[in-house]
Parts: structure tokens; C-alpha cells; sequence
């Protein structure tokens, strides 16, 4: 599977990116805890050099636990303040708001110093596509200001949204950088969501997540579809067709359908809190 996709309006988002780094004090990135690495744009580090930096593990809740704990010590090593967050029921959100403090602490000392008092913190918000950036603003404010959708490419164009006195948040669409040197990444990507469905071969993408469930997360699926976990991945598919009754005429089975009911079972938890990716050990 060969993954190269760059739509025209994320040429956009990251002109627009650029042109409003200097008005921002710190940069707020959103990963998917499940995918932290692949779901980081490297094109951010070099945007947002000589800002605070604070990483957020959004939907830490439908990762492995002992992974989330790995990641934070991984990127607090490289000098990251880092949370992790479930936005949708808002856990972790007062730790960001703290985070925030931490992150702009020196910028905040800078402004005491110069006599500027009560300047509130501007923080720029990132992400590539469906990493949960509305719904986490939205948790963030403590009230809906940004539209939110469970698929890439909901948010348009910027916003400034003001959280309180002390702190102001310009919300940007997800970016993706224009193509995957590593065809990995685009395959952790497409299993959490954020590369549309309709560009992707299904029934490939399903096999090669029962081939990592299988290899990492034994029994799992076991549970999950009452199969048995033997043989190739096209007739582990196979059983969940039969099991979900996924049939077209004839009773034939129906693998498109069974591929997208593991997928979305997948990326909404229903397997259990799974991670695809671990930090390299250097």
C-alpha cells in the first residue's frame, strides 16, 4: 500500500501556519496517543522552534497504559512539557492548563521584568487531521467553540478562541506533510483515521492490523469476534465476516464490510486500549 496525499487546502494551512508563528508565545501539538511518533508533523518542530513547547497524548484513554507511560518519559527527555488527555470526557484537561503555566513560565518572568503585567499566553494549536484538536478546544474552554467530526479535515481555517484573561488559543487545521518517507507511518495513520477511507484499499489495510494485533495483542481478537486466531490474516478476516454476519447475495461473505467493522471497532476502543507504535530505546 503507497501512501502520497497532500490536498491543496493543507498546502494553505501551513502558509497560514507560518505567517502567524510570531504572534504565538507557545505551541500546543496534539498526537494520538496510540501513534505518537506517526502522528507527529515534522514540519511543526522547524515552525515552532524558539516557542514553548507542550505535547498532548490526546485519547490516552484508548491507549495502552504502560505505552502512554513511555511516551510521556520519551518526550519529557527531550525537553517537552507533555499531558495526556481523554478530551471527549475531559480527564487530563486541568493538567494541560497547568502545563501551559509551566511552558510560558520564562516568557511570563520576561514580561514581569519589562513591567508588561497580565499579557495573556498565546498558544497555537496543531495537529495533523482527526487527532481530536476541536474536541479538545472545546474541553479546553469548557464550552463548544469549534465544530467537531470524526473524520480529517472538519476545521477550515483559524480561530482565536479566548480561554480567560490569562490565556488565548489560535485553533488551525490539520496538516500532513506532503508525503511519507516511511510507508509505516502511513499505515499507523490510515488504522487511526486520518487519512479519508475512501482513498485506501480496506480490506489490505484490515490485514495488516490483524497481523499487528495478533503479533502484539494475542487473544484480543479471539475475545472480541468468539474466533480462533489461526491461520492468515485474510481468513481471520474471514471468521469475523462470518461472526459480525457480514454476507452479500448468496450468502457470500462480504470482506469490505468486515474490514471496516474492525477498523472502526479498532479506533473506538471496542478491542481494548491498544498502542502501535514504542519509543526506539537508544
Amino acid at each position: 500500500m503507497h501512501f502520497q496525499w497532500y490536498p491543496g487546502h493543507m498546502t494553505k494551512a501551513k502558509r497560514m501556519m507560518q505567517e502567524n508563528i510570531k504572534l504565538i508565545d507557545l505551541v500546543i501539538e496534539l498526537v494520538d496517543a496510540r501513534v505518537p511518533l506517526s502522528s507527529r508533523n515534522p514540519d511543526i518542530d522547524e515552525l515552532g522552534k524558539n516557542k514553548s513547547r507542550l505535547i498532548v497524548l490526546n485519547k490516552a484513554d484508548l491507549a495502552d497504559e504502560k505505552k502512554n507511560d513511555l511516551w510521556y518519559e520519551h518526550f519529557t527527555s527531550q525537553g517537552f512539557m507533555v499531558v495526556s488527555v481523554n478530551s471527549k470526557k475531559g480527564s487530563g484537561i486541568k493538567m494541560v492548563e497547568q502545563g501551559i503555566q509551566n511552558a510560558c513560565k520564562e516568557k511570563m518572568e520576561k514580561d514581569r521584568k519589562r513591567g508588561i503585567l497580565n499579557r495573556p499566553v498565546r498558544a497555537m494549536v496543531v495537529g495533523i487531521p482527526n487527532v481530536g484538536k476541536s474536541t479538545f478546544i472545546n474541553a479546553l474552554a469548557k464550552k463548544s467553540v469549534t465544530k467537531t467530526g470524526n473524520k480529517p479535515g472538519v476545521t477550515k481555517g483559524k480561530q482565536w478562541i479566548r480561554l480567560n484573561k490569562n490565556v488565548e488559543l489560535l485553533d488551525t487545521p490539520g496538516i500532513l506533510w506532503p508525503k511519507f518517507e516511511d510507508q509505516q507511518v502511513g499505515l499507523d495513520l490510515a488504522f487511526i483515521g486520518s487519512i479519508k477511507d475512501e482513498i485506501l484499499q480496506t480490506e489490505e489495510l484490515a490485514y495488516h492490523l490483524i497481523d499487528f494485533i495478533t503479533a502484539n495483542y494475542s487473544g484480543v481478537l479471539a475475545k472480541k469476534y468468539e474466533i480462533k486466531e489461526e491461520g492468515k490474516s485474510y481468513e481471520i478476516l474471514e471468521q469475523i465476516a462470518v461472526n459480525r454476519h457480514a454476507l452479500l447475495r448468496g450468502n457470500e461473505l462480504d470482506i469490505r464490510k468486515a474490514a471496516m467493522l474492525l477498523l472502526d471497532d479498532f479506533r473506538n476502543g471496542r478491542l481494548g486500549r491498544i498502542t502501535l507504535e514504542v519509543p526506539e530505546v537508544v
